[in-house]
């Protein structure tokens, strides 16, 4: 997919924000009601994306989906419900939370397969696999912590359940994506409230 223009980034915000929306007033339990996604051909085209949730300045969900055959705006609304109800390591966020939630999204590019040498911390995002066991981190993850490649390869492995050091082994796959980053904190025109 090719660089949003800052109306496309806009119009994905929006949904995100109308997704996140629907999500909480069903509740975790229930099927929120379905969206109607504008007629934008690149909202049409199938891209993975991840959707980040802030609250005061704290990580409160995240959930993404690589690229694969569901279209940007049905994994963008998806994600943003998901990152909202469903991520593990927090309680589903409450309607009273709504107006302090920041909303990031993370457009990736298509995956490839890489080796360390090729890799540069803060540009690539990697997906580390091996059989039934995965992990994604997103580019932004190394520039915060400043990790070196070898670093961030490292910690890739760790998040997919394997040793550090598991990509050197054959039997584990390697591969890198760039992600067009972009969030409510510099797009002020995005309405917060729902």
């Amino acid at each position: 997919m090719s660089s949003l223009a800052e109306r496309e980034k806009q119009l994905l915000l929006q949904l995100a924000r109308s997704a996140l929306a629907l999500g909480v007033a069903a509740g975790a339990g229930n099927k929120p009601p379905p969206q109607d996604f504008p007629n934008e051909e690149f909202l049409q085209q199938p891209a993975g994306a991840f959707v980040t949730l802030h609250r005061r300045g704290r990580l409160r969900g995240c959930v993404g989906q690589l690229p694969g055959c569901d279209s940007l705006a049905e994994v963008v609304t998806h994600c943003a419900r998901s990152a909202a109800m469903h991520d593990s390591r927090f309680d589903p966020v409450q309607p009273a939370e709504l107006s302090e939630i920041e909303i990031e999204i993370s457009v990736l590019s298509a995956l490839e397969d890489v080796t360390l040498e090729v890799i540069e911390a803060g540009k690539h995002g990697l997906v580390v696999s091996q059989g039934r066991q995965r992990g994604v981190l997103l580019p932004q993850v190394a520039s915060q912590f400043n990790w070196s490649a070898q670093r961030f390869l490292e910690e890739t492995c760790v998040k997919a359940g394997l040793e550090r050091e598991a990509w050197k082994e054959p039997a584990t796959r390697v591969q890198a994506f760039t992600a067009e980053v972009f969030s409510e904190a510099v797009s002020s025109s995005v309405p917060r409230k729902p």
